[in-house]
């Protein structure tokens, strides 16, 4: 027993001295070390974005620059907004997403208190692969970094603190624009943050902004849109982030069917559970963008038939 107590002593001397194995080797005399890991995509800093002399660029930038032009291409109508009377601090906003046009419009749709103490859950691969995409994007939007496939260590523990502080998220839990103008099945991590950080999630649905800029297409073309806000939701005791996040897409695909329709009649499908869903049928590309558009409204005042794929 006394041996052993004493390789136990000796093992834990040399992970002191060498800190193994959290700490990588030294590098050789005579050796030129390698340049450190460039901070990009999860890791890259954006605490100096939330500093007040970038608060108040971004802030000037929303209300001067953001918000004229969405006036302009958007043509927004606001619906639901009463709903967040209830709420008193931080939630996490969680919308569909079919363009780069729902960024800006959201952040000059949602009301105060909310709109300029908000940061945006942005995708780490896209946004932040280079130094200057991720300044703009942490400086213009308030992005953090958000991986895709998953919410790591690091993301969910800056989401924590930053709602912790005061802060609410901005995030699309479908992790991407919509290929072909349907949703997407969401992903946990919009419900895996609310659980962890226990505080509401106010789901949006967003129409119309597939025509404004949707994937693929650089110039946008003006449209119409709707950004309705529904009744903030809690996960139940008990309850897993898949299971949260289906109800979540649930409520969304709630809140579509009433820009569609009308708020009674949707609120009866969500109740018997037969709202229409975000993801469309089952079938081809072609066949998906046929049944949402029924063909370009232009097109068929010309006589064309097929749609604008």
């Amino acid at each position: 027993m006394g041996a052993l107590n004493l390789r136990v002593a000796k093992t834990r001397a040399l992970v002191g001295r060498t800190g193994f194995p959290w700490r990588s080797a030294a590098v050789p005399n005579g050796v030129e070390p390698p340049p450190p890991p460039a901070r990009l995509r999860a890791d890259y800093p954006t605490d100096w974005a939330r500093r007040y002399p970038a608060r108040v660029v971004r802030a000037a930038l929303v209300e001067t620059v953001m918000k004229p032009v969405m006036w302009v291409v958007a043509s927004p109508t606001r619906r639901g907004t009463d709903r967040l009377n209830c709420i008193d601090g931080p939630v996490i906003f969680a919308a569909n997403h079919h363009s780069h046009a729902d960024t800006p419009l959201l952040l000059t749709s949602i009301p105060d208190p909310w709109r300029h103490r908000l940061v945006v859950g942005a995708a780490a691969d896209y946004f932040f692969a280079t130094r200057i995409g991720g300044a703009m994007a942490a400086l213009a939007i308030g992005a953090i970094p958000i991986e895709r496939t998953r919410v790591g260590r690091k993301s969910a523990d800056l989401t924590r603190q930053l709602i912790g502080d005061g802060w609410s998220l901005l995030i699309f839990p479908e992790g991407g624009r919509s290929p072909d103008g349907w949703g997407q099945p969401f992903r946990g991590g919009a419900a895996y943050l609310a659980i962890r950080c226990g505080v509401p999630v106010v789901p949006v649905h967003i129409d119309g902004t597939g025509l404004i800029l949707r994937k693929g297409r650089l110039l946008p073309r003006p449209s119409r849109t709707t950004i309705t806000f529904g009744d903030p939701l809690l996960p139940t005791e008990g309850e897993h982030a898949r299971r949260f996040a289906a109800r979540l897409e649930a409520a969304v695909a709630s809140l579509a069917d009433e820009t569609a329709t009308d708020w009674w009649n949707a609120r009866q499908r969500a109740h018997a559970g037969t709202s229409p869903g975000l993801t469309g049928p089952d079938i081809g590309a072609w066949r998906r963008i046929w049944a949402l558009d029924g063909g370009n409204r232009r097109d068929r005042r010309r006589g064309h038939n097929w749609p604008d794929l």
